[in-house]
């Protein structure tokens, strides 16, 4: 919550600047390269500045970048799958990994700050730069002087402060979930496989994958179940608009359809799961 308060702040000093350089930077170093960066960079600061400010950046660069509608459009569902991705490394960065984070502190795991880097980095940070590497293969050339997406206001002191009580909120009852679901943890998911538990969370792609996170992950779990069933929600997680926090963020503030979304992001993360899952089960 402080985190998100705080990071709050820094991103309504830099909302002006934003807005006056953002086709400037464009044009100086080409689309591609500043697709690659835009959607690798939000995709690693997501970790530090949280998902929900990531996205943010990620509307405002949007709302004031003059490209068509359907190249932008493909722009904020990569750099949403880069952030959700990135935002799991510290438990600062997403509801799903201070859920995580908070329920693997105790005995075995005692998991730390960066326990969550410590494990994941050799899938995250290839995805991020995977996802970065088709902003740079898909988007044209030059810009085409249109304008596509349009986001919202200018972020004021109250926007800052309800969007910092309701992540708190959010996280609390992510908390008594947790402790709800523990049962059913302890009767049937521990005895699910690893591979099992990485494709059934899937469904994540219509429920946020942060409340799954807080219902499935339990330190009773082998550490290769924790892996696979964080990376099958963060991947299908990008899927679909009520996956993950930025989705529908970015989604809601640029009046984003769902069919649009999905055209691209079902094909996509569904691709980009069965490569993780083949390195998933060299890497075990």
């Amino acid at each position: 919550t402080l985190g998100v308060f705080i990071a709050g702040f820094l991103f309504r000093s830099l909302q002006k600047p934003i807005a006056r350089n953002v086709n400037r930077i464009a044009d100086l170093i080409g689309l591609k390269l500043f697709a690659f960066l835009v959607i690798a960079g939000l995709g690693f600061l997501s970790s530090m500045i949280t998902a929900i400010i990531a996205a943010l950046v990620l509307v405002e660069i949007i709302s004031h970048l003059t490209l068509d509608r359907k190249h932008e459009v493909t722009l904020v569902i990569l750099a949403c799958f880069a952030i959700g991705l990135g935002a799991v490394l510290t438990p600062i960065g997403e509801p799903l990994s201070t859920i995580a984070t908070a329920k693997l502190s105790a005995e075995p795991y005692h998991a730390g700050f960066l326990f969550l880097l410590i494990h994941l980095w050799r899938f995250i940070i290839p995805g991020i730069l995977l996802f970065g590497l088709l902003g740079f293969i898909l988007m044209p050339k030059e810009r085409r002087k249109s304008q596509g997406l349009r986001g919202g206001r200018e972020e004021n002191i109250k926007d800052i402060s309800v969007r910092a009580v309701k992540v708190y909120f959010f996280v609390v009852a992510l908390v008594l979930l947790g402790k709800g679901f523990k049962p059913i943890v302890d009767a049937y998911i521990l005895k699910i496989p690893y591979q099992g538990l990485y494709w059934l969370n899937m469904i994540s792609a219509v429920l946020d994958n942060a409340t799954l996170a807080a219902a499935e992950i339990s330190p009773g779990m082998g550490l290769l179940q924790i892996k696979s069933t964080l990376l099958g929600l963060l991947l299908a997680g990008g899927m679909l608009i009520p996956g993950n926090i930025p989705n529908i963020i970015a989604a809601g503030k640029l009046k984003i359809k769902s069919s649009e979304w999905a055209r691209i992001g079902v094909p996509l993360g569904l691709l980009v799961m069965a490569v993780c899952f083949f390195f998933l089960l060299l890497m075990r």
